[in-house]
């Protein structure tokens, strides 16, 4: 019997967050107020601090417009509640703090929302410092069955709770969720406008929004408002009302036109500082082809894909206007995207110097770590600006592209540095199914696109590596050289000699050692000895030590023994200095070893 009433007492502990105490929503309160990034906006902060402090008080009941008209806007109490003010300032302030949490507020412990339709707060913890709030509660089942069912009755409310809280931080409709780092460009998303009469364009039309707002936060370098903010604005809103609400940099706005069996979908994308027209695009297409909802989702991918991809019109625009002064930790990336487009051992070095500043003051910055996870890499691939620490290059990058993917496992930067690193450190079949995973989690990003078909090609997978490649160069023409010659290189060994040639031409990366031997290889091919012989000179002079190591260089890139036969008996016959130790291997290999057209 003693036994049983022990067994009813005494249970085993269990691990369940307490909700943020008064005083912590307090602090969290004060801090926001005193926030520059939560400007006092339309009483937004009395507001606020109304609605909190009733709250915390036990007075929630008592928070409608009227009372807040009363107590925060100081209205008689003749106030007629069709004035819209007070709706009005409450949706200025949600916005308010969908900016803050978004821009200042990413690290900050606790969270206060005012959901939509609502005046009554809600507090949550906010991001790491939440796990540091967790406390053990030892869950006590009473003798008493009236007691049990209290306890049942509390615990499965808090159950709802968590469940309900999960949710809402789950759904992709809530901010963006984003690795700590410096702010970067933000972006809102206003509703694309219904041109047409009738339900179905209607709903296309917010299907579009809601699939833009889905795809483009997998841009890590840019910060995307929420589908709340969007929705409290019209299509037709004025960019710099968006600004001065919401501090935002671009706004991205369309409409939605259905004739028959034609969709037409026009986008543009605007500087809510000058409401200059920095892109816009219109997309045709035919129902009768392929479904509306198939047709909306394409749009979508390509319009985030134009915007938003690290060679894109966000990226474009706030590189032709940088800060006056400081170089902040965001400009690094951007340097970080001029580098690779022209992959010289100058700008390495500059990068390579920013980004360790960078993660050196955000140490939690996700995407500056997996930068600088490639700049080591290119210290040793490339032998660009290598430094006398005691670790290696490779081990660096590693070390680098795995604390990336710790802190963000979503960030796509992170898994193409992880990629990259596994590549070279000759660990192929990870490194492609990292690659898989990355191009799962953004299939529009063409840097990613590039570099996938960049390790697809060298592991031997020439065909599908060329596929790839053509994808990126087709969503971005205007992408990294650095693709276009591993594409060319790919027609090479493919026999498809002629598109090497123009692909060679395309790249035109003058200060990358590796494009010359590329192009002296295809120039060979072609009968253009005196190219050639020029790229081949041109070679040399800049990396003397490769051709002396050429088949340490070319295993250590997991070129397949076959393939090193075809890349050395090109470099002999575009008459470049191959060493004697290797006249072995320029023997062409059977027919049957020779990758396919």
């Amino acid at each position: 019997m003693q036994g049983s009433m022990m067994a009813d007492i005494a249970q085993p502990e269990q691990t369940v967050r307490r909700p943020p105490a008064p005083e912590d929503i307090r602090s969290q309160l004060d801090r926001l107020i005193a926030s520059p990034e939560f400007p006092d906006t339309g009483h937004a902060h009395s507001f606020l601090r109304y609605v909190v402090e009733e709250t915390l008080s036990g007075r929630s009941e008592r928070i409608k417009g009227y009372s807040i008209a009363i107590e925060v806007f100081k209205r008689d109490e003749q106030f007629n509640q069709d004035d819209p003010v007070v709706r009005i300032e409450a949706g200025r302030l949600r916005r308010a703090l969908e900016r803050y949490y978004l821009v200042a507020g990413q690290n900050d412990p606790i969270r206060i929302d005012i959901p939509k339709g609502k005046y009554v707060p809600f507090f949550s913890w906010n991001g790491p410092m939440a796990e540091e709030a967790a406390h053990r509660v030892p869950e006590r089942l009473p003798k008493y069955p009236s007691e049990r069912r209290r306890w049942s009755v509390l615990f499965g409310l808090l159950g709802i709770l968590v469940a309900t809280l999960g949710y809402w931080m789950a759904s992709p409709f809530s901010s963006p969720t984003t690795a700590a780092g410096p702010d970067g460009p933000t972006l809102m998303i206003a509703p694309f406008a219904n041109l047409s009469e009738g339900s179905e364009t209607r709903l296309y039309a917010l299907g579009l929004t809601e699939e833009l707002l889905t795809a483009l936060p997998r841009f890590k370098e840019i910060r995307v408002f929420g589908r709340e903010t969007s929705e409290a604005f019209p299509p037709e809103v004025d960019p710099s009302l968006v600004r001065r609400e919401l501090g935002a940099n671009y706004l991205l706005a369309g409409a939605v036109r259905v004739s028959g069996d034609r969709v037409r979908v026009t986008a543009r994308l605007l500087d809510t500082k000058t409401g200059a027209i920095l892109w816009s695009q219109t997309y045709d297409d035919d129902v009768r082809s392929r479904g509306l909802f198939a047709i909306q989702t394409d749009v979508a991918n390509r319009v985030a894909t134009a915007v938003a991809q690290p060679y894109g019109i966000i990226s474009k625009a706030v590189a032709s206007s940088p800060p006056p002064a400081d170089v902040g930790a965001y400009d690094c990336t951007l340097q970080f995207y001029g580098y690779r487009a022209e992959l010289s051992v100058e700008k390495h070095g500059t990068v390579r110097t920013c980004l360790e500043s960078a993660v050196a003051r955000f140490p939690s910055y996700a995407t500056a770590w997996a930068m600088l996870s490639i700049l080591y890499l290119d210290e040793d691939r490339f032998g660009y600006n290598p430094t006398s620490e005691s670790s290696t290059p490779l081990e660096r990058s590693l070390h680098a592209a795995r604390r990336a993917v710790e802190l963000d496992p979503g960030n796509t930067r992170a898994l193409q540095a992880l990629m990259t690193a596994l590549f070279f450190n000759r660990q192929l079949t990870e490194a492609l199914q990292v690659g898989e995973q990355a191009l799962a989690t953004n299939p529009n990003d063409t840097e990613l696109l590039g570099e996938y078909g960049v390790r697809l090609a060298m592991g031997g997978q020439w065909q599908r590596g060329a596929a790839v490649l053509d994808q990126a160069l087709a969503l971005n023409p205007g992408g990294a050289g650095y693709y276009r010659g591993t594409r060319a290189l790919a027609a090479y060994m493919l026999e498809d000699y002629e598109t090497a040639l123009v692909d060679i031409r395309q790249a035109n990366l003058q200060k990358f050692p590796l494009f010359h031997i590329v192009a002296a290889v295809i120039y060979a091919e072609r009968g253009m000895k005196e190219d050639a012989a020029r790229e081949g000179d041109l070679f040399m002079k800049m990396r003397p030590a490769f051709l002396p190591n050429i088949t340490a260089e070319l295993t250590n890139r997991n070129y397949r023994p076959e393939d090193q036969v075809r890349i050395i008996a090109g470099l002999r016959k575009a008459g470049m200095p191959v060493p004697d130790e290797t006249a072995q291997a320029t023997s062409p290999p059977p027919a049957s070893d020779l990758p396919s057209r």
